[in-house]
């Protein structure tokens, strides 16, 4: 499958590392806002292609499917438009900030018959499915804690006075939308949807959240989550049974998975992960592509759509509003 990237950030240069370790992916193309940053980007990976225009890039007959790492306001309007070209996706996560642009853009994927995935590596990840296999073993559940707090690089220069994008509400960031989102999307693809939720945070003078946290209800069943661009967290998460409990060791990117009886036996249920994370998903996508599916198996478009509404509904009780909230209104 041949691959052309929309963005020229770290995750960017991730998922071109770990595409080394998918057989039948190749990175064709890129496209950047800038030729002369594009083609700096296409010379350190030795991309044949560089396009300013997404248009022009996904008509040139060079790539099969894009990767979307652009800004998260964005990634609507880039998808639908890959995907009316015939060009299949990746979107990095989160899919959007609304759920009605998220409609939007499953509505393209179905009425042009062309994949859309949404680029979560956890739920893809070997030790993910190690965890849905172990649920059982748990007995009923009744607990669900996760979190995610990694400083920010830009959080410093954001104190000193200097406002970078990832602290900018024109751009749908913050910290519910770069970090909540993996500690959202594997509980949703486990529980499904909550019943209540309850959402505090501390927010930033931009309008944007640097950290916060979720309480939410699922009947017989609670769940926490905790995230943070503004401190660091090293605490595991942990999916807690009458019988016994799982502690996961990175909700973003799961590595080993350990669990604990109630009578204090542990033992270490990981399996083998050879590959980078990011190679997990590229697999995922490539797979769905070559057997003519418009939606992954497990990132489902049903999954995303749930995870762009929930989040909508935190923001809310957050009190934080995008530009692109107004636009719908």
């Amino acid at each position: 499958m041949k691959i052309g990237v929309i963005g020229t950030n770290w995750i960017t240069d991730s998922l071109i590392e770990a595409s080394n370790d998918v057989d039948n992916v190749s990175i064709e193309a890129v496209c950047s806002r800038s030729q002369k940053k594009g083609q700096a980007f296409a010379n350190k990976y030795g991309i044949a292609n560089v396009y300013t225009s997404v248009k022009e890039m996904c008509t040139s007959g060079k790539i099969d499917g894009v990767y979307i790492a652009s800004p998260n306001a964005v990634h609507h309007e880039q998808t639908i438009q890959c995907l009316e070209a015939g060009i299949a996706v990746l979107c990095e996560k989160p899919l959007t900030a609304t759920y009605t642009m998220a409609e939007k853009m499953v509505q393209a994927s179905r009425q042009n018959g062309v994949l859309l995935m949404e680029a979560m590596k956890s739920t893809v990840m070997p030790n993910f499915k190690r965890t849905q296999e172990l649920l059982p073993s748990l007995g009923t559940v009744r607990q669900y804690s996760a979190h995610y707090g990694q400083y920010s690089s830009r959080y410093d220069k954001f104190k000193e006075g200097i406002i970078e994008n990832a602290f900018k509400p024109e751009y749908a960031n913050g910290s519910l939308m770069d970090l909540g989102v993996y500690t959202l999307y594997p509980l949703v693809a486990l529980f499904g949807m909550p019943e209540e939720v309850k959402a505090i945070s501390t927010n930033l003078h931009t309008g944007v959240d640097g950290q916060g946290m979720v309480l939410l209800s699922y009947g017989e069943m609670d769940a926490v989550i905790t995230f943070s661009k503004i401190t660091n967290s090293y605490l595991p998460s942990e999916i807690s049974g009458e019988k016994a409990a799982l502690h996961i060791s990175r909700i973003s990117s799961p590595d080993s998975v350990m669990r604990i009886t109630k009578e204090g036996g542990q033992e270490d249920l990981s399996v083998t992960q050879s590959k980078a994370p990011m190679a997990y998903e590229l697999e995922e996508f490539a797979r769905a592509y070559e057997n003519g599916q418009i939606e992954s198996a497990i990132n489902t478009h049903e999954l995303s759509l749930n995870v762009v509404a929930l989040m909508q509904t935190i923001r809310q009780q957050l009190g934080i509003v995008y530009p692109m909230d107004q636009k719908e209104s």
